[in-house]
């Protein structure tokens, strides 16, 4: 019989002893799994806010960028209104010009105060492309016809449509025809 009772006491102490240690690991558990959560939703909430902010952050320099553009288009637009005006008197001038040498002048005049514009606004054209190999990166070809020499096999013959250059990038590839 006394080996029954102290099975029993030892059971009870064990069974003491158990309950306070698994209530321990519960609870290391708990607290461990709770800060995994919070950290979990810090870690969501800088997510949102940095997402958040980086839509904000596109949109701003989206909306940047069109302002930008439209006020550089603006002030090009105004450096052309003398030209317009120009071009106008020009015009007026012509329909009761009696001497057409200064007609022509005038013409010429305003002409070169628009290309002196564009030039200072990044506008280059291309020169001299006559005799010179087809580049493909710069001209388009809209058509090949026989070479009237040997020299001008693959060399542009004639420019039908000029090609221009802003601040070194093409805007307008060269139409030209090449020799076969």
């Amino acid at each position: 019989m006394m080996n029954e009772q102290e099975n029993n006491i030892q059971d009870e102490n064990l069974a003491s002893v158990n309950p306070i240690s698994e209530e321990s690991t519960d609870q290391s558990e708990e607290t461990t799994e709770e800060r995994l959560q919070q950290e979990l939703a810090n870690a969501n909430d800088k997510y949102t806010r940095l997402f958040a902010e980086f839509d904000n952050y596109k949109k701003r320099t989206s909306k940047e960028r069109v302002d930008l553009i439209q006020s550089a288009s603006k002030d090009v637009l105004a450096k052309l209104l003398p030209i317009l005006d120009d071009f106008d008197r020009a015009l007026a001038a012509m329909e009761t010009a009696q001497d057409i040498e200064s007609v022509k002048q005038g013409v010429d005049l305003v002409n070169q105060k628009f290309r002196k514009i564009l030039a200072n606004e990044g506008l280059k054209e291309m020169e001299n492309l006559i005799g010179e190999p087809f580049d493909a990166e710069y001209q388009e070809a809209i058509t090949a016809i026989p070479a009237p020499s040997e020299e001008l096999k693959n060399k542009v013959i004639d420019v039908v449509e000029k090609g221009y250059f802003l601040n070194d990038k093409v805007i307008r590839f060269a139409k030209v025809v090449i020799g076969q």
